[in-house]
């Protein structure tokens, strides 16, 4: 067994292709149940905000100077409303998120744009161009059904990432045992 691959097969958990499972199955049920994954995300980052305001808060008193902890109470406030306002009302608080994620990809998109001109003579840069593309589809979709895109949106995306992280670490952990028995035998 070579050394790297001795590592490899060494660090790969037994219960790693349980919690692959887990994911694939939890982001099929978020594609599935779009709206209800939306509402749990958004009830998170309510949550979320709320912890951060405490956190904020407390800090606020361990500054050093009245401007330092007006400014962190602020932000504190800040925090503590927008976690307030996703916990009771959930569903403005997905119309929300929606057009703050349909937003944040038009202007990834753009970003990725910029990008491929400015390095669209090198090997492989059609692939920015390809996310880009990509991105700006997504985006422009999110945005020209908004609202209504917020029943899908959220959870839709959420359920993709698990369900891509679940089958890539499921795929890992896979290749990694079958080195480790090729290895062994």
């Amino acid at each position: 067994m070579s050394t790297a691959h001795a590592a490899i097969t060494h660090q790969v958990p037994r219960w790693s292709i349980l919690w692959s499972i887990v994911l694939v199955i939890f982001g099929l049920l978020a594609i599935a149940l779009p709206l209800a994954t939306s509402f749990g995300v958004v009830l998170i980052i309510g949550w979320l905000f709320i912890l951060s305001s405490v956190i904020q808060l407390l800090h606020a008193f361990q500054s050093k100077g009245i401007g330092s902890i007006f400014w962190k109470c602020a932000v504190a406030l800040l925090y503590l409303g927008a976690g307030t306002y996703f916990l009771f009302q959930p569903l403005l608080g997905v119309v929300t998120v929606t057009l703050v994620i349909g937003i944040f990809f038009l202007a990834e998109a753009a970003m990725d744009f910029v990008a491929y001109f400015q390095i669209r003579k090198f090997r492989g840069s059609g692939w920015i161009l390809f996310d880009g593309i990509g991105t700006f589809l997504l985006g422009f979709l999110i945005w020209m059904q908004w609202p209504w895109s917020s029943a899908w949106a959220i959870g839709t995306l959420v359920g993709i990432s698990m369900l891509m992280t679940g089958v890539t670490r499921l795929m890992m952990t896979l290749t990694a045992r079958r080195l480790g028995e090729e290895d062994a035998g």
